[in-house]
């Protein structure tokens, strides 16, 4: 059993590390969210976002990828088009951390050890968590900190394009929405129970969306890949 154990350990490091490429680098861009507070345009950053992005390389038209991202998601009604929402002059900034893991799909072969120009659109879907804080409004309008945090769970949806600039290096840019399973990133639904009732407000039905807008480069890694396995 032990031998059985070693050789499958064995198997899978040769695997892992004569069969794959990997990209490790950075993502910069910025964020703006959708929700309750604010502005409802879908593509509008104000806030700058940064973080590490990993993918691992399982074919020549899809990637396994991790990326761990950080805004402040700042939203303000004296932004918005609805008079309702400038009249009440709600405004908010919540920092949160964003862990995003999932399926990178290009539309045409993206092979980074060929030696010709390689160029594609992509999409990329998986699951995100973020750590956001809680805070709810009172009754004039002024932001109460609840001094807890949540996790707010969601489905990233991300379309890009990206271009191997150079023999090592990836270059990409990508605009995604991030629709969550949650409406208290706003402060809309109070995380504490004795506040919902006096201080929920909004659109009840509808949970929250932000969006990052930004660019990635990547390093290039590994040995030529077999992708006739998988």
């Amino acid at each position: 059993m032990r031998y059985f154990i070693f050789i499958l350990i064995s198997a899978l490091t040769f695997q892992l590390t004569q069969a794959q490429t990997y990209e490790l680098g950075l993502y910069a861009g910025g964020s703006n969210f959708i929700g309750d507070v604010g502005a409802t345009t879908y593509i509008s950053p104000n806030k700058p976002a940064i973080g590490g992005i990993f993918k691992w390389n399982r074919s020549s038209r899809h990637s396994f990828r991790f990326s761990l991202i950080y805004t402040e998601l700042e939203a303000s009604d004296s932004k918005s088009d609805d008079p309702r929402r400038i009249e009440r002059d709600y405004k908010f900034t919540n920092p949160i951390i964003e862990a995003s893991v999932g399926l990178e799909f290009t539309f045409f072969d993206f092979n980074l050890h060929s030696r010709k120009t390689n160029a594609t659109p992509y999409l990329y879907t998986g699951i995100t968590v973020a750590k956001h804080d809680n805070f709810h409004f009172s009754n004039s309008g002024e932001l109460i900190d609840d001094q807890t945090s949540s996790l707010a769970y969601g489905l990233p949806m991300v379309l890009g394009y990206k271009f191997q600039i150079a023999e090592k290096f990836i270059l990409a840019g990508e605009i995604g929405a991030r629709y969550t399973f949650t409406d208290e990133i706003d402060g809309s639904v109070p995380d504490a129970e004795e506040a919902y009732d006096r201080a929920a407000f909004g659109n009840l039905n509808n949970n929250d969306w932000y969006m990052f807008t930004g660019i990635t480069l990547t390093y290039t890694f590994g040995e030529t890949p077999c992708y006739c396995s998988f």
